[in-house]
């Protein structure tokens, strides 16, 4: 089996088009433009993790035809990034035994204080989670089989989120400021993939100019930009992007 990363949702907080049909400037003919909001899968060796747990992690999981969850990351506390998490439940039921979830403090605070069923015997349900607060390196087993993370801050508006780094890989998904602290770990990556939300400024996300400047600072092979809004076009952001930078569409995949 070959090591994949698959994004399963590129959009942003209310995916594309809204629940309105609203399209913005995206052409409706084009199947990539459909996105669900952002969620990312690894497949290393016999291990497979979830980075978050969106509100379409349902049909994510069963359009990319994942079988089984043997761990989660979640970036940070945010609806978008975690209200799929209650879908989790029949792999708990599956396997007989609990989902282990990684996080800061304060998102594996939040989860426990919000999806308290998810953690403790509640109305006679059993725990289908257990939780793991990680700085900095962990690593995650799997019988012989281990994959070494680096979890890094990044800033999203008020709240501090994570980047997460693995094998010349990194996914940050929301941010608007990486400190300079983080973006050492951002130097030579096979692949970045990175927030881009919309073309102007934003105060919790990186738009356009944010992430091609970052992208110039860090020098990675390959950029994959994600968490697009409705007002970035795939077909025309792809045709201004410099070489070796391309738009994400749900179902990306990449072998590493």
């Amino acid at each position: 089996m070959k090591n994949k990363f698959t994004i399963l949702g590129c959009g942003s907080s209310l995916g594309s088009p809204w629940i309105t049909n609203y399209w913005g400037k995206l052409k409706k003919n084009n199947p990539k433009n459909i996105r669900t909001r952002c969620c990312a899968h690894i497949q290393y060796k016999n291990i497979s993790i979830l980075i978050d747990t969106s509100p379409d992690i349902k049909s994510q999981i069963q359009s990319n035809k994942i079988k089984d969850i043997d761990a989660i990351l979640y970036t940070h506390e945010h609806a978008d990034q975690t209200v799929g998490i209650f879908e989790m439940r029949p792999f708990y039921w599956k396997n007989k035994k609990k989902i282990p979830v990684y996080g800061n403090r304060r998102t594996i605070n939040a989860l426990r204080q919000k999806y308290t069923f998810c953690f403790k015997t509640k109305h006679g349900y059993q725990p289908i989670m257990k939780s793991k607060i990680v700085k900095g390196k962990f690593k995650i087993f799997k019988k012989m089989n281990s994959i070494s993370f680096n979890c890094i801050d990044v800033q999203h508006g008020l709240i501090k989120a994570y980047g997460y780094v693995f094998n010349k890989i990194a996914y940050i998904s929301d941010c608007n400021k990486i400190p300079n602290k983080s973006k050492k770990y951002l130097e030579n990556l096979d692949t970045l993939i990175i927030d881009c939300l919309r073309e102007e400024k934003h105060p919790s996300h990186f738009n356009y100019e944010d992430a091609l400047n970052l992208i110039k600072e860090v020098k990675p092979k390959k950029t994959i930009l994600t968490n697009l809004h409705v007002d970035l076009e795939f077909d025309s952001l792809k045709k201004r992007l410099p070489s070796k930078v391309i738009p994400a569409y749900d179902g990306l995949s990449f072998n590493f």
